[in-house]
């Protein structure tokens, strides 16, 4: 069902790589509601993606950028704003060398982590103070960030994505008060349920999280197309006071603290006798 939320709105969107993406989904759905986007990765991602596909289907520019450099930012805020200012942002951004790698979180490889900090979470202070600086984002206009509830919570194999995702959530914090002070512009980040994407599926151990999250939130994880929408809720003008706010979109997993079928599973498990523990 279209409701037309996005007519006459303009968009940028970062991150999409193929149908799995979340930035994919987005951005199909972005234009089903009326708005007219552009499309953003690095060069590489777009001669190993299908982000071209998914241009020729929303009828959409594309502009390879790196994230993390400001040079790339600015000559992509130029070319889009040509044709005038924006109204939402997709920030759809994340990746960990250290991760990729197999570096456990106790042998992180320093110079990775810190690109993983810089692709992950400064690449959105950088893009963001790009468009404060060239007032390139309408006024009310959106910025949403994708991010993971491992910000607040320990979860093994997620490894320094953790830092990455805490650091992006205190940027939306951050950048949207003072954004929303100067321009109205309000920033806000999704954290989404473990999402069957490229990025996803490739962290370790990702089946058997997917399938505890399932178990644990009563609404049972939510889809990439049900963050599809939450998106454009966000873009759109019926969210005009929401701003640097986290909000989960996980099926109630986030304050959920057993479900009644984990703790009838329980019993599946088995435990060590306290005793030994005593005698050892």
């Amino acid at each position: 069902m279209t409701h037309h939320l996005l007519k006459g709105k303009r968009g940028l969107i970062f991150g999409a790589l193929d149908e799995k993406s979340l930035a994919w989904k987005v951005a199909l759905r972005a234009k089903k509601e009326g708005a007219d986007i552009t499309l953003t990765n690095t060069p590489v991602a777009i001669r190993m993606g299908k982000i071209n596909e998914l241009a020729k289907e929303c009828d959409a520019d594309v502009i390879p950028a790196d994230v993390t450099s400001l040079d790339d930012i600015q000559t992509l805020f130029n070319k889009v704003t040509g044709k005038g200012n924006i109204d939402f942002i997709l920030h759809s951004v994340g990746m960990s060398p250290n991760v990729r790698k197999g570096y456990p979180y106790t042998e992180l490889n320093y110079e990775y982590f810190l690109k993983t900090l810089d692709i992950s979470a400064l690449s959105l202070h950088k893009l963001l103070q790009t468009a404060y600086r060239m007032d390139a984002i309408n006024e009310w206009g959106s910025v949403v960030t994708l991010t993971y509830i491992s910000a607040q919570r320990t979860m093994p194999g997620y490894g320094d994505m953790t830092e990455a995702k805490a650091m992006l959530e205190s940027i939306v914090r951050n950048f949207g008060y003072y954004y929303g002070k100067a321009k109205r512009v309000r920033i806000n980040s999704i954290s989404q349920s473990p999402t069957k994407t490229t990025a996803g599926t490739g962290i370790s151990g990702f089946d058997k999280i997917f399938e505890y999250a399932q178990r644990m939130a009563p609404l049972g994880n939510a889809s990439a197309d049900a963050c599809a929408d939450y998106c454009i809720t966000l873009f759109s003008d019926l969210t005009r006071m929401v701003t640097m706010q986290n909000l989960f979109h996980d099926g109630g997993f986030s304050t959920t603290l057993a479900s009644e079928e984990i703790l009838n599973n329980l019993e599946e498990l088995s435990f060590p006798d306290v005793g030994n523990f005593r005698n050892g």
